[in-house]
């Protein structure tokens, strides 16, 4: 339920205005806690009166325009589509009374593409924080949707944190790696997110744990994979499906040149090296994938520095083969 506008205090905030969404019912949660035995369930009790000290409102994001987002195409031209989807969902609920509502993502395509760096940096875009669910190490769906209290070490999920813990009735929620949920014969690990990614039934969300509806409807979900083919098409059926290729090598050039004035912005160091990057370095930088990049030039800087140069060499790289990943380039 929305009832007044607020602005939340956060620096990494872009889109200006918001309003607030109860993401619970305090009377359901009122009447779990009177039916809770006395002395029993400590961890149950004291997630209900956090609940309750906390109250149920949330921030909502709402756009009161198209936020700027050259930086994203700039930094990501592999993604352009994606962004584009971003954009168009942004456009139709500014200058309205409707959240941002994103229809759930899906980044398919080979690993250390990019496709969790641009989560997060949507993310910081969007300004609701990011959590991330990585689904390689997930073998019971109690991680999204928590685990029943009668278990012992039982805990919320991901999803319940989020809403509960957080600030945001609308944050991002990275599922990544997708397709490596490894699902057993007595939970699905994907099972949550049969209703989690449907807007109607994401409304009234129950954690086993806590046992009490949470509205996950606003919720912005992006999920990442490598291989489509072992997820549910259920699921696939849920999400916009973006196939995220690599970049060509010139777009490759683009972002190895973004990440080391990024990385430069980032350091008081970085005001000890040349602002441009020279083009042998980019040359050598846009073999790798995007997620060696970083820790290609991170190496560079430091070999740079111990050189006493204020310029890195491509001899400053790691060597050829030490643990890299070449690009495979668009031509």
């Amino acid at each position: 339920m929305e009832s007044r506008s607020l602005v939340p205090q956060t620096s990494s905030f872009t889109l200006p205005l918001a309003s607030v969404r109860s993401v619970y019912q305090t009377v359901e949660v009122e009447r779990k806690l009177a039916k809770l035995p006395e002395k029993e369930h400590e961890n149950l009790r004291t997630t209900y009166e956090r609940m309750l000290e906390r109250g149920p409102e949330r921030f909502q994001v709402k756009p009161s325009g198209v936020p700027e987002m050259a930086g994203l195409y700039q930094g990501l031209p592999n993604f352009t589509d994606v962004i584009d989807d971003v954009r168009r969902h942004v456009a139709l609920s500014q200058d309205s009374r409707d959240g941002l509502e994103v229809t759930p993502i899906l980044l398919l395509g080979p690993p250390g593409i990019g496709k969790t760096h641009f989560a997060k940096k949507l993310a910081d875009l969007l300004g609701t924080g990011m959590s991330l669910v990585p689904m390689s190490s997930m073998t019971a769906g109690w991680l999204l949707s928590g685990s029943s209290s009668q278990w012992k070490g039982a805990k919320p999920g991901k999803v319940f944190e989020a809403l509960v813990d957080g600030q945001y009735a609308n944050p991002v929620i990275v599922v990544d790696e997708i397709d490596k949920a490894s699902a057993d014969a007595q939970y699905d690990p994907l099972g949550a997110l049969y209703s989690l990614l449907e807007h109607d039934t994401a409304k009234n969300f129950t954690d086993e744990f806590a046992e009490v509806a949470i509205d996950a409807s606003q919720v912005i979900w992006i999920t990442t994979a490598n291989d489509e083919r072992s997820i549910p098409e259920p699921i696939l059926n849920r999400m916009n499906v973006f196939e995220i290729a690599p970049p060509t090598f010139d777009a490759a050039r683009q972002i190895a040149r973004n990440l080391y004035q990024s990385i430069l912005g980032e350091h008081g160091w970085g005001e000890r090296f040349d602002p441009e990057p020279s083009n042998d370095l980019l040359d050598q930088l846009a073999e790798l994938a995007p997620r060696e990049m970083r820790r290609a030039l991170m190496t560079g800087f430091g070999n740079a520095r111990l050189d006493r140069r204020d310029a890195v060499k491509t001899e400053d790289l790691p060597r050829a083969g030490a643990g890299k990943t070449r690009m495979g380039f668009i031509q």
